[in-house]
């Protein structure tokens, strides 16, 4: 049995609880769900409601001492804050933030997704709203509110643990599921999110019932709405005369008891799914509390009314936030069944309604996110490295903090569950590339400014001036890779620093005809750099030669093969490629010396989009209502030969007679031995693939069939932390679509002796449809007659190419444990290459020797090295005192505090040597910034001091101790730092300045 399914059926089991005959206690929540984009851009929203609701709910809040709310995100609080609230009311919200009546949750930029987004982003996004928080009004939010993600990661509670949360509350899980946990009274549990972590970084986690985050909309007495007494949201300006569509009927002293009948019959019904008589009921809904007068107008008599007839209502009721909920049932010290490390993903709302199209909708979207989040990791350790240990060259600090800022608000922005996933409108969708744009160019110029500022004028030379490229590896290892540049001539001279020549290709570019595209094998060092000189000479002179390009000609879809197979190999795999069929035949790997058979094939989903014939896929649903279909009629083949790298290239044209081929694939393997830090580079197929534009309602998936023994069992990621086994389930209805799952940086499949392993640099549905297949979604696009998504504008008419990369390893188990971490990073944070930003600089010639690199052992990852700018003060009654004294500290940021993440990439018992603890030496590790003065762990966020955090404990059930886990961190001992499988650890570091 599954173990999903044997903690469901112990729910069963358990015998029921008794808490005699007193009457249900009710927590009325007051929240207004507000989704950073999706059908309206921030700015719209801001303008028809966003800023309303905290305008009133403050107001309100003052007026009544019994009344609260729970605000979540902070984008548009934090917009509201700098741009529409007085003085008046910031000194208001203050009151009530110190009275607890106001109480910030989850606290993050936005509401991230859990499925699609990568554990990095997740970081960043909490760390951008909790240093705002801290920093203006000295708080640490304690409890979650993710109530509205498509599905639930397993990551999710072990961040939230490591962020200092005391609770954990979601709601989107598969619906039979929850249907099941309601009959066991299974909604509220321990979570212990990471096998390696367990007890240390479990939650307490509370699944929403049916009704989910929003108040009941029905109530049998009126046809209005219940409970919504300021109606709907009103775009693009609210009603000059106040009156809403849809406001609820009033409470009267008239329909009073009918109210308070409604309400009590929905608590009552979902006091059975409970196991104490402590319901939280979320008061709010999408757009709720704009005009907050009205709703506390209604709710205050009805919740009176409620109180005083107690005896026959068997119910007693009041205002509340999570603090106060959570507070009342942490004290009745119930015993609490365990769940162990296994997700609620894939997310089903109904039988043929599978969230599982959104993995990858919006795939240039999900793209250029990626890119901007690894172009923000690398300008922020860049802007870091030239600070210290003292700042050179005329880069103005203030300006530079400046650009990394609107980065990180942008890809803070993104991770929303209606942003990153694809779910938006175009419109929305518009205002987050642009956001990402703007940001990326300017953290560019930050980097080219630095390094501008790092090179030393060039020595008089004769020659023509050329360019410099730079290439900055943003990895804490030294990485061995190409870098591919394109350049308008076929002859080029390659040569480093020191003038030395470096080994290139030319070959003609795969992306302007016109062109050429330079390939440089390069080493760089951990957070280090390397310079290189580009001059065109005479073809007779180059250092480099054109690639030789060998071409096969067109061949048809289902033309037999005759066994002519061509070998393209390099020191780790040989690839057979079938010039019969212009398709791979299969791969021969060293390590193991084994062949395996390996297909690749392009198909698509036909999917209906008339709701009138069944369902329809649309951004978030995927609804196949048959098999995938042949996605080309014929296809080309060409291989492309030089020293440094051999690229198959494969068109595939949707009719034979079409002139351009609808999907591309180009495939790499480099030439460079094997061991050494060469090991990655050798040991990876890499894949480039041009989608599109595709035909409406076709889902484009590229399928990989092997003889691997898989049993049809896929693995796939959370969030690029943790992997999820994911057994094949055949007997559902829709198991096409509930067989995908979510792949954010990696999936494989194996049998008993090999592992084929697929990385991304970006999200998208993965499943297992047959035994020994692996099958990627690449694109979608879709249109259906559904009148909400046409209303929204949301049925996915995407008519871009897009351009996924994917990373291809094939070898023994053993082997391929250790490299997919490492190869995973090396995907997501490749070197970051500035030509076009330094053009016109002259020749670089050797400068003053750079910073001493920043190298890791090979299972941690620098996960971050950041200045953030944060202002408050490290120590918590300090910078208490600051904020009650009226002076909330500097008003210029803090440049002296430099943020240090460090995480240990493998599981306990994944590798017999990765999977040990490590130990640094920070002093050393980070010698390059200068004399090492302090080091103090922080939480996650950084807001809490580690060893003054001391999170709630809640009693679990006996017997949950199993297997191994890491021992409890202790704290570092001078420079010396101990890190544990799979810990995350925080730590301000502080240098002396020269």
């Amino acid at each position: 049995m599954e173990p999903p399914l044997l903690w469901l059926l112990l729910l069963l089991l358990r015998p029921p609880d008794t808490w005699g005959a007193g009457p249900v206690r009710l927590f009325v929540v007051p929240h207004s769900h507000m989704d950073v984009g999706w059908v309206y851009t921030v700015e719209e929203s801001m303008r028809a409601y966003a800023a309303n609701v905290y305008s009133t709910v403050v107001e309100e809040l003052t007026r009544g001492p019994q009344r609260k709310f729970i605000a979540v995100e902070q984008e548009f609080f934090r917009l509201w804050w700098d741009h529409v609230a007085s003085d008046q009311q910031k000194l208001q919200v203050r009151q009530l933030v110190q009275e607890g009546r106001l109480e910030f949750v989850l606290g993050g930029q936005v509401m991230h997704d859990e499925a699609v987004t990568h554990l990095d982003d997740q970081i960043l996004q909490l760390s951008e709203g909790h240093g705002f928080l801290y920093e203006t009004f000295g708080i640490r939010p304690q409890f979650s509110w993710h109530v509205d993600p498509f599905g639930a990661s397993a990551t999710t509670p072990t961040l939230f643990a490591l962020a200092g949360f005391n609770a954990h509350v979601i709601s989107r899980i598969d619906y039979d599921l929850k249907d099941a946990m309601q009959e066991a009274q299974g909604l509220q549990f321990v979570w212990r999110g990471s096998p390696s972590l367990r007890e240390q970084q479990q939650i307490f986690t509370h699944v929403m019932d049916q009704y989910s985050y929003c108040t009941p909309s029905h109530i049998p007495f009126s046809n209005r709405s219940g409970f919504y007494w300021n109606g709907v949201a009103v775009f693009p300006e609210p009603p000059q005369d106040g009156v809403y569509p849809n406001m609820s009927e009033p409470v009267t002293p008239a329909n009073i008891q009918l109210y308070a009948e409604a309400l009590v019959a929905n608590v009552k019904q979902r006091a059975a799914w409970f196991r104490t008589p402590l319901i939280l009921w979320p008061w709010g809904c999408d757009k709720q509390f704009f005009n907050a007068s009205v709703q506390f107008a209604n709710m205050d008599p009805l919740l009176a009314h409620i109180n005083n007839h107690t005896a026959e209502l068997g119910v007693t009721a009041q205002y509340a936030t999570l603090a106060d909920y959570f507070r009342a049932l942490h004290a009745l010290n119930v015993t609490w069944a365990v769940r162990d490390h296994h997700d609620f993903l894939p997310y089903s709302s109904e039988q043929f309604q599978a969230w599982t199209g959104f993995y990858t909708s919006r795939s240039a979207l999900k793209g250029l996110a990626r890119q901007a989040s690894a172009l923000l990791s690398a300008g922020e350790s860049m802007f870091t490295r030239a600070m210290w240990p003292a700042p050179t060259g005329t880069l103005d600090p203030a300006w530079a903090l400046q650009q990394l800022r609107q980065l990180r608000w942008a890809v803070s922005e993104v991770q929303h569950h209606d942003a990153i996933t694809g779910t938006e409108s175009p419109a929305v969708k518009d205002m987050y590339m642009e956001h990402l744009t703007a940001g990326m160019r300017g953290v560019h110029k930050l980097m080219a400014s630095i390094i501008l500022d790092q090179l030393r004028p060039p020595v008089a030379s004769s020659g023509p001036a050329g360019h410099t490229a730079s290439v900055y590896n943003p990895l804490a290892w030294t990485v061995t890779t190409i870098v591919t540049l394109t350049i308008s001539f076929p002859g080029v001279s390659v040569t480093d620093e020191w003038g030395h020549p470096v080994p290139a290709q030319v070959q003609n570019s795969t992306k302007v005809l016109s062109a050429y595209d330079l390939l440089i094998l390069t080493t760089v060092p951990g957070l280090s750099r390397r310079d290189y000189h580009l001059r065109p000479v005479p073809e007779a002179q180059a250092t480099t030669r054109l690639a030789v390009t060998r071409r096969f000609g067109r061949r048809r879809r289902g033309w037999g093969s005759r066994g002519r197979l061509v070998p393209v190999g390099n020191e780790c795999y040989t690839v057979l490629l079938d010039t019969d069929t212009g398709l791979l035949h299969s791969v021969r790997e060293s390590h193991g010396n084994r062949t395996v058979r390996l297909v690749q094939d392009l198909l698509e989903y036909h999917v209906n989009g008339d709701v009138g014939k069944g369902p329809v896929s649309d951004n978030y649903m995927f609804a196949p209502n048959q098999s995938a279909m042949p996605a080309w009629e014929a296809v080309e083949l060409e291989l492309v030969a030089g020293k440094l790298v051999t690229e198959i290239r494969q068109y595939f044209y949707r009719n034979a007679s079409d002139r351009e081929p609808t999907y591309v694939i180009h495939s790499r393997l480099a030439h460079v031995p094997p061991g050494g830090a060469g090991e990655l580079l050798c040991r990876r197929v890499e894949q480039e693939y041009r989608v599109g534009p595709l035909e409406l309602n076709r889902e484009v998936v590229l399928r990989t069939s092997t003889d691997l023994d898989s049993q049809q069992v896929l693995y796939s990621d959370n969030n690029g932390y943790q992997l999820q086994r994911r057994p094949p389930h055949v007997h559902v209805p829709n198991a096409i679509a509930r067989n995908y799952y979510p792949m954010v940086q990696s999936a494989f499949i194996q049998d008993t002796r090999s592992r084929l392993v697929l990385l991304a640099e970006r999200a998208h549905g993965v499943s297992s449809p047959g035994d020994g297949q692996v099958e990627v979604m690449l694109h979608r696009r879709l249109w259906n007659n559904l009148a909400w998504d046409l209303g929204y504008n949301l049925t996915l008419n995407d008519t871009s190419v897009v351009h996924p990369v994917l990373w291809l390893l094939l070898g023994p188990r053993s082997a391929t444990t250790g490299l997919r971490p490492q190869s995973s990073l090396a995907l997501q944070h490749r070197p970051v290459v500035l030509l076009r930003e330094l053009a016109g600089t002259d020749p670089v010639t050797p400068g003053p020797r750079q910073q001493e690199p920043v190298t890791l052992p090979l299972n941690l990852h620098l996960q971050t090295l950041s200045i953030p700018g944060w202002t408050y003060s490290s120590n918590h009654s300090e910078h208490l005192h600051s904020l009650d004294s009226g002076h909330p500290g500097e008003t210029q940021a803090d440049l002296g505090r430099v943020l240090l993440r460090l995480h240990h990439l493998y599981e306990v018992g994944e590798d017999p040597v990765l999977s040990q603890p490590v130990t640094v030496n920070l002093e050393a590790v980070l010698r390059g910034l200068g004399s090492l003065v302090a080091v103090e762990e922080r939480s996650l966020t950084g807001t809490w001091d580690a060893h003054t955090l001391h999170r709630w404990s809640w009693r679990t059930e006996a017997g949950c101790r199993q297997g191994l886990q890491t021992p409890a961190s202790a704290p570092p001992e001078g420079p010396l730092v101990t890190i544990y499988p799979k810990e995350i650890r925080t730590f301000f570091v502080h240098f002396q300045r020269q």
